[in-house]
């Protein structure tokens, strides 16, 4: 019978390392672990994007859990106000914001941004300009005239239920910069150039001629419930 001594395996216990000169691995080994590696790290940076921007709860692994840990509501101020808001108008518009950087494609570095913005301006007249002169009335008090400034636009209220992103696009160095950092600077410059375009759209509206209307019905019905037979309102400077 013969007998073969067993022979350890390179990782085995005991195992001699290999003797200088040995060939080492081949090329194609070589290209097989490089190939592997290059996978690995796709996969890591795929993850990494994954989390970065879908929150875990989005993936239904982990049960979503929502706390408010807001402080408390300080008061910083009081106001008496005085005027009539007597109109409001609602109002939308598509913003289609895009920022380039000469000698460089949009592909590269850009942005674009669609953003559907609605809001409302309310209207008003203020009560609180009225003097001694601007209001009178007869000696059997059956007449008044009132003299009132012209009606005001407010400032415009963006409406966050009802305002939204339709698209973004960015270019490969933006999208790069977004991984390290948060910039909610675009976001704000949509909302700001939003709200300007609903202040010009109610300017151009007859959203004043409509409240200095409400007003004068308003002042007209109070006053003859008073006792008043002729109301003659008026606006002016």
């Amino acid at each position: 019978m013969s007998s073969s001594t067993p022979t350890a395996s390179p990782g085995a216990p005991g195992a001699r390392p290999p003797a200088p000169g040995a060939p080492g691995p081949s090329p194609g080994a070589r290209r097989s672990w490089l190939r592997a590696a290059g996978v690995l790290l796709v996969l890591a940076a795929l993850l990494f994007a994954l989390f970065r921007f879908t929150p875990l709860t989005g993936l239904g692994l982990f049960g979503e859990e929502t706390r408010d840990r807001s402080g408390p509501v300080l008061l910083e101020s009081l106001r008496d106000m005085s005027r009539y808001d007597a109109a409001s108008g609602s109002f939308q518009v598509v913003v289609d914001l895009e920022k380039d950087v000469r000698f460089l494609p949009d592909a590269v570095r850009g942005t674009r941004t669609l953003y559907v913005g609605a809001g409302t301006v309310d209207a008003y007249v203020d009560l609180g300009r009225l003097g001694a002169g601007d209001v009178t009335v007869n000696e059997d008090r059956t007449a008044a005239a009132l003299r009132l400034p012209h009606a005001a636009l407010g400032k415009p209220a963006l409406d966050p239920d009802r305002s939204y992103a339709v698209a973004k696009q960015r270019g490969l160095l933006d999208r790069l910069g977004d991984l390290f950092s948060d910039n909610p600077n675009t976001e704000q410059a949509v909302q700001r150039l939003a709200v300007r375009h609903i202040a010009d759209a109610a300017g151009e509206s007859r959203l004043t001629a409509r409240a200095e209307q409400n007003t004068t019905r308003m002042l007209q019905g109070l006053l003859r419930s008073l006792g008043f037979q002729k109301v003659t309102v008026s606006y002016g400077p």
